[in-house]
């Protein structure tokens, strides 16, 4: 968030010299476009309960056609671009109880070393990409790694031995790894503290769909086992590239990379200045050389220690992406399209409670992003407390896979809080949203083979136990976040209230 002063010190373009991807004159508005996007964006937005059903209800119509057109081609992109992250990443899952561990012998820990290979090419990538998001154009690096994941996907297909799988897998976890961290980058970019948190929950609900329609799907192309050749398991490898590909492509024409060096077709030189102007008066900081300086202030706050944290506990305290819920209804002898379609209810409890999360948010909770997320480590607590007991009737083991959904739903507003804390440095806002997702997924590729091994399962009596510990880890995070932010707002407006004296 802001504080007084913070779009005087962010106002300045020098550091769109060090910027050699693009000519200037395609992010740099005119004086007269500057003046008059002033005029149009308020400086703190004005609320009226219009806000409470759409935060655009309460601006100038520029701005609203302005973030019409951002909300219809960036939302849209985001969320089309997770949905198939999410298809081509847990589709393995879906595969496996499918006939795939039948078919290629999979009756130790193989799926977990899957997960693993994926994780470890997903941590490799995440930090170094995001630092290449602030000197290239989003715009060609992250639809180009799309469509290598969407093309590697279907390679799947043909795999006969577990290593080919393993090293498949690692390939496309790589090239995923730029997708969920870059986007959420982006749209930290363009929108502001009332705007954020909805968006961002929105693009990360987009993943939770993505996990619905793979069940769907795998129940669907079960049936085409043996057309052409192919097992069903196989089937949903090459579908879901068909359904990728040219999702990934539409990304070269529509991104639209971040303010200060946009080039959107779909944006007038007025669009571009009162998008630039919003993010002055937000105190969100162009993009600015690498130095030891920089890297110094970084590492040596408390911003990227503590919210990486959070996002571990937040990555880690749901399940971990396991099939607990699929390997449990397979255990209790349901047919294939049942294993793979009830699941998918959990999926859509966290759309919801995603959706409620954000909205609560930016409007019964006045912007504060902890209420929610402490809600649903609660949550967490009460299901794998229950589920690590087991000897419970399967009516409750019912409700609690299903009532798993709501602990899923806070990855959003846990990166629009980062974005907000971090805003007044675009390069810290870049690498601590990277090392949030990345440790996040560096605990994710050793936790699982600790506590969730697959000759535990169905039961997992280490897994579902050790979910109750990290949510606390959870809650006990945010309320320390909470202090701290406070306490650094508190004494950065002493500093300006003596600089403004």
């Amino acid at each position: 968030m802001g504080v007084p002063g913070d779009g005087l010190r962010t106002s300045s373009n020098d550091s769109r010299a060090d910027i050699s991807d693009s000519p200037v004159s395609t992010a740099v508005a005119s004086n007269s476009d500057t003046s008059r996007a002033a005029q149009l964006v308020q400086d703190k937005p004005k609320k009226s309960w219009k806000s409470y059903l759409w935060d655009t209800l309460d601006k100038s119509p520029e701005e609203r056609r302005f973030l019409f057109k951002l909300d219809t081609v960036l939302l849209t992109f985001a969320s089309l671009g997770y949905f198939i992250k999410y298809l081509d990443q847990i589709n393995i899952n879906n595969a496996f109880v499918s006939g795939m561990k039948e078919d290629l012998g999979l009756f130790g820990n193989e799926l977990n070393y899957m997960q693993v290979c994926w994780t470890v090419g997903y941590v490799l990538g995440e930090i170094p990409s995001n630092i290449l998001l602030t000197r290239i154009r989003p715009s060609i690096w992250i639809p180009a790694c799309e469509v290598t994941w969407a093309v590697l996907t279907i390679l799947l297909a043909k795999c006969q031995t577990t290593t080919q799988i393993y090293v498949l897998r690692f390939f496309i976890g790589l090239a995923e790894s730029t997708f969920y961290p870059g986007m959420q980058y982006i749209i930290g970019s363009w929108y502001r503290k009332d705007e954020l948190a909805k968006r961002s929950c929105i693009f990360h609900a987009s993943g939770a769909l993505g996990t619905m329609f793979s069940g769907y799907l795998m129940s669907a192309v079960y049936h085409l086992n043996g057309v052409g050749g192919y097992k069903g398991w196989q089937w949903l490898f090459i579908i879901d590239t068909v359904i990728s590909l040219p999702i990934a492509i539409a990304g070269f024409f529509v991104l639209p990379d971040v303010p200060e060096i946009t080039r959107a077709w779909y944006f007038t030189a007025d669009d571009i200045a009162l998008a630039q102007k919003r993010m002055q008066l937000e105190g969100r900081a162009n993009r600015a050389p690498f130095t030891k300086a920089k890297f110094k202030k970084i590492f040596s706050s408390w911003h990227i220690y503590a919210l990486v944290a959070l996002y571990i506990f937040f990555n880690n305290g749901g399940g971990g992406g396991q099939p607990a819920f699929q390997i449990w209804l397979k255990s209790k002898g349901y047919p294939i399209e049942a294993v793979n379609s009830y699941p998918t209810i959990t999926a859509a409890i966290t759309v919801v409670t995603t959706l409620i999360y954000a909205w609560s948010s930016d409007t019964i909770f006045r912007g504060a992003r902890w209420p929610p997320i402490v809600f649903s480590g609660l949550m967490n607590i009460f299901v794998f407390a229950s589920l690590a007991a087991w000897n419970i009737p399967d009516g409750w083991k019912w409700a609690c896979y299903f009532l798993i959904g709501f602990g899923g739903g806070i990855s959003g507003l846990t990166f629009a809080w980062a974005h907000e804390i971090c805003g007044e440095d675009n390069e810290e806002r870049a690498i601590v949203t990277g090392a949030m997702n990345e440790m996040a997924y560096v605990v994710q590729a050793w936790l699982p083979l600790l506590i969730w091994q697959q000759v535990e399962s169905p039961r997992y009596p280490k897994g579902n136990l050790t979910m109750v510990f990290i949510a606390a880890a959870l809650i006990g995070t945010t309320f320390l976040i909470r202090f701290l932010h406070q306490r650094e707002k508190a004494a950065k407006k002493v500093l300006y209230d003596e600089v403004d004296e």
